[in-house]
């Protein structure tokens, strides 16, 4: 399916009706625009899934690769005695998630009767799991035995309040598809119960993980006479089966007698090791899964000889052949709405399988460079790309230099065959040390995708409708990174300043505009040309992410959405 559009901003306040209190039910109809606070608090809700895309698989009886199973982050932000906001912990708030309605009328509020998952989660997890209950004991909002907003747990290390393992499914409480279902986060006070701010976002989840292209009967990987292939009348089920019954074939093993099989019991899954404790047992003589599936599928050729995945292919003839995509836009951020490919951050199926030594720099902490590749820990990394400003950054003949000039378009080395992420030293646009992007936090500690996105699915999303862009468009007016000072802060701050999210400047505060830009000028000219170009003339990371207009001495000047706004808009170029 496409991405559930949104109809406009006006549609969704339309659609609910203003209110306050705590609420008691499942589906969460009673506030007007979602980021409004409550009881004269100025309190914002910022909120965020922690990857872009959960995935789950479509049946269970045969075997499994992942739960319903996703996660769902919270800061709470409030403007203390001197007007800047502070984060609030759980001495003062409590925050809880509920089902919310999207402009389409879609909403998700069971799980109940939408998913075997539950009919096998002892055999597969060895679980006992209630009806709706998931691995960590969480449910949706309408299932759980105290029905209504749901809380999420405070998490110290990172200064924010989680949920994790909400096993919301792809379909929603009609019936329909939904990858891309909306839910509330709501923060109440703890002393009253009153709530005081609230933040709608996406959470989203396909069970589009495929394996039918190829394992499907009659299929390239189940097209051998000699072996018995699956009949179930079931496409799903017969494609799995065709899997299990590969594997005994080539393996030796007797998976077929097993089922339901969970494949990350031998072929170990950071995304299951909800302990961290590493490999264990049987796990400890096998390849991982993501070696398993990315580099044996990358090696395998066609009946013509030909790459069944072909290097530096696109997204819908490598990763999308059995990850979300040819329906679900599992990658759908800025990158990708800007033409870049998952190898372009990743590299190819063998670079993501770990075939080849990381090269210095490659691994997240330093500690793994010259070994393979770690799943889900030696990632991309923002600076792999985003390596300096319009006047510092990487470049030469190593690098894939984006047609900007300044940004890279890969986030590995040309010719590199482990694709290892690019460790910058320019600090603007870098992770925290050895943190990936979805654990860092920036400005005033806030983490980085309650700003920008969740990964995959950085903010602005296409089209700007998009559920997906709720949250932004509900917290600042407009879809895009969170870069309006007002959408946390109250009024004017004190001074102007530099001291911005990545050294921004305020944002729309007419006394930088009028006067006070120049002295800053003077004082390190640097630091105007890191934004707005070495000449002056503007850059990508100068653009309006609005319409402005500002009066500057008598005279209106108007910034379309999408300016590179330069010094000779208004005045001639300094000396």
């Amino acid at each position: 399916m496409t991405q559930r559009q949104l109809a406009s901003v006006a549609t969704l306040v339309a659609i609910v009706a203003a209110g306050c209190g705590s609420g008691t039910s499942a589906e969460d109809t009673s506030l007007g625009e979602p980021h409004f606070a409550f009881a004269g608090t100025r309190a914002r809700v910022l909120a965020t899934n922690d990857l872009g895309m959960h995935c789950m698989d479509r049946e269970y009886s045969v075997f499994s690769i992942l739960p319903p199973f996703s996660v769902v982050h919270a800061q709470v932000v409030k403007p203390g005695p001197t007007g800047a906001p502070v984060l609030l912990d759980p001495n003062t708030v409590e925050v809880r998630y509920s089902a919310s309605v999207d402009p389409m009328g879609s909403s998700n509020s069971t799980s109940i009767g939408k998913t075997d998952f539950w009919d096998h989660a002892q055999a597969l997890f060895g679980a006992t799991l209630q009806p709706g209950e998931g691995l960590l004991g969480l449910y949706m909002p309408a299932d759980a035995p105290n029905p209504g907003p749901q809380p999420l747990a405070w998490e110290p290390q990172h200064e924010w309040f989680t949920a994790a393992g909400i096993p919301i499914t792809p379909t929603d409480d009609l019936g329909g598809t939904n990858t891309y279902p909306l839910m509330r986060v709501s923060a109440f006070d703890r002393a009253t119960g009153v709530r005081i701010a609230a933040t709608d976002i996406v959470v989203p989840v396909a069970q589009e993980t495929d394996c039918s292209n190829c394992h499907e009967t009659g299929a390239l990987a189940a097209n051998d006479p000699g072996v018995a292939w699956s009949t179930d009348p079931d496409p799903e089920i017969r494609s799995k089966r065709n899997i299990l019954i590969l594997h005994d074939h080539v393996e030796g093993t007797n998976l077929m007698a097993a089922q339901p099989v969970l494949c990350a019991s031998c072929h170990y899954s950071p995304a299951l090791d909800l302990a961290g404790a590493g490999p264990q047992g049987s796990q400890l003589g096998h390849a991982t899964m993501s070696n398993v599936m990315h580099s044996h599928h990358g090696q395998l050729l066609d009946t013509s000889g030909q790459p069944v995945f072909p290097p530096n292919g696109t997204a819908q003839q490598t990763c999308y052949q059995c990850h979300p995509g040819a329906q679900t836009q599992c990658a759908r951020g800025a990158m990708v709405n800007a033409g870049m490919e998952c190898f372009d951050c990743h590299g190819d199926m063998r670079s993501v399988g770990g075939d080849f030594p990381l090269l210095a720099g490659g691994s997240i902490d330093g500690q793994n460079d010259g070994h393979a590749r770690r799943p889900w820990q030696d990632m991309p990394r923002c600076q792999s790309c985003h390596t300096g400003d319009a006047r510092q950054h990487l470049s030469g003949p190593n690098y894939a230099l984006a047609p900007d000039g300044f940004r890279l378009s890969q986030a590995f080395r040309i010719g590199d065959a482990s694709a290892s992420p690019i460790a910058s030293p320019a600090g603007r646009f870098a992770e925290n040390p050895g943190t990936l992007y979805r654990f860092s936090t920036g400005h005033g500690g806030v983490s980085c995708e309650m700003c920008h996105g969740a990964t995959h699915a950085e903010w602005p999303v296409q089209p700007l409708n998009a559920n997906d862009n709720v949250t932004a468009r509900s917290l600042q007016r407009h879809a895009g990174p969170i870069l309006e000072c007002s959408a946390c802060h109250t009024g004017l701050p004190p001074s102007v300043s530099m001291n911005g999210p990545h050294g921004m400047h305020n944002v729309a505060d007419m006394r930088f505009i009028d006067d006070e830009h120049g002295d800053f000028f003077e004082q390190n000219e640097n630091l105007c040309k890191a934004c707005h170009g070495a000449d002056l003339l503007g850059s990508p990371l100068s653009k309006t992410s609005k319409d402005r207009s500002f009066n500057v001495e008598g005279h209106t000047y108007n910034f379309p959405k999408g300016t590179q706004v330069r010094c000779d808009t208004c005045h001639d170029l300094p000396d």
